[in-house]
């Protein structure tokens, strides 16, 4: 990872870009979670009508579910992020960037510790299915996949305008992600073991992590007058 040596910190508007996106997504994961919480009828009738649509399609493919039983426990697994967060600490960190390794490494780690309290805290079951094709422990909100996908997926991206990479390579990355963000709550409902509002709880309070965690390091930076990582 390079960056110009003398470019200036952040604008005050990316700042606030960041900080709005994360007020948002947060306000609106709080929202679901009541709603998911007090089992608002509406809502829980939207789920299990998603749930039993994709079951009864997932019990006829087999092949597509190997694909996406792959893809979710390899590919977009949650310790596959949290290995590749990992790699980029470390990297950072070897580069003198430490500062910024650890703020990195203290946004993974507080999402995952976020995510298993809410998931204590709310208790969802999963779905229950009389011929289940895959399965998971644990309860149900928010998905826990779908949540760490987005922290990670959005603190690489976060990092890669950090140090002002070329635009190809800033599309390439924004298009995997977003892939990879899609994909991994695609198979989490395809298989059956989350309902819709956990994929979606998870892909909000994920992206209020990532876009907060990236507005509080944008926020240091501007009140020390720090130059960009190199």
């Amino acid at each position: 990872m390079h960056s110009p040596p003398h470019s200036p910190p952040p604008s005050s508007h990316t700042g606030r870009l960041l900080l709005g996106t994360g007020v948002v997504c947060a306000s609106l994961s709080a929202v679901l979670t009541v709603l998911v919480t007090v089992r608002w009828s509406p809502l829980m009738s939207l789920d299990g009508t998603v749930a039993k649509t994709l079951h009864r399609a997932a019990v006829t493919e087999p092949g597509l579910v190997h694909v996406n039983r792959v893809l979710t426990d390899w590919v977009w697994d949650p310790w596959t992020m949290r290995a590749l967060t990992a790699v980029v600490v470390v990297t950072l960190w070897c580069r003198g960037a430490r500062p910024l390794a650890v703020w990195v490494a203290a946004t993974s780690a507080l999402a995952t510790l976020l995510q298993q309290g809410l998931k204590a805290a709310v208790g969802r079951e999963r779905p229950q299915w009389p011929d289940p094709v895959d399965s998971a422990h644990y309860a149900a909100f928010p998905s826990g996949h779908a949540m760490t996908a987005m922290v990670t997926c959005g603190l690489l991206l976060w990092l890669l305008r950090l140090y002002g990479t070329a635009p190809l390579l800033w599309w390439t990355a924004l298009a995997v992600a977003v892939v990879s963000v899609v994909g991994v709550a695609v198979t989490r409902l395809y298989l059956g073991v989350h309902w819709l509002t956990d994929v979606l709880g998870g892909l909000l309070l994920g992206a209020a992590v990532a876009a907060l965690s990236a507005a509080g390091y944008a926020a240091r930076r501007a009140v020390g007058g720090e130059r960009a990582p190199l």
